[in-house]
């Protein structure tokens, strides 16, 4: 794999912004790995097993959300976009309206 993350050569790239790069690297392989579960819970038959993938996918959530958070905390814009949206009830396009504006 090496260090495909990257679009301008490392040896140029902050020490924040590597680990900026390598958290969102982290955060497509949860969201694939969650992807991939739900595929595979929603075509097998075998109760146990479907019951050990969404453990298994469970675990992937999990993941997810530590490297949301932890992007969320160390990207200041992030957070005044993210925090109006997640975790809202209402129109999701609206309340993203409402997100976009605070980063004006």
């Amino acid at each position: 794999m090496g260090f495909e993350q990257y679009h301008e050569p490392a040896s140029e790239l902050s020490k924040e912004t590597r680990t900026i790069a390598r958290m969102l690297a982290s955060l497509t392989e949860e969201a694939d790995a969650i992807n991939w579960y739900q595929q595979r819970i929603s075509v097998e038959t075998d109760k146990d097993a479907q019951a050990i993938m969404q453990n298994a996918q469970q675990e992937e959530f999990k993941h997810f959300g530590m490297d949301l958070e932890f992007l969320i905390r160390k990207i200041p814009r992030w957070k005044a976009t993210l925090e109006p949206i997640l975790f809202k009830t209402g129109d999701i396009v609206k309340l993203g309206e409402k997100g976009e504006d605070k980063t004006k």
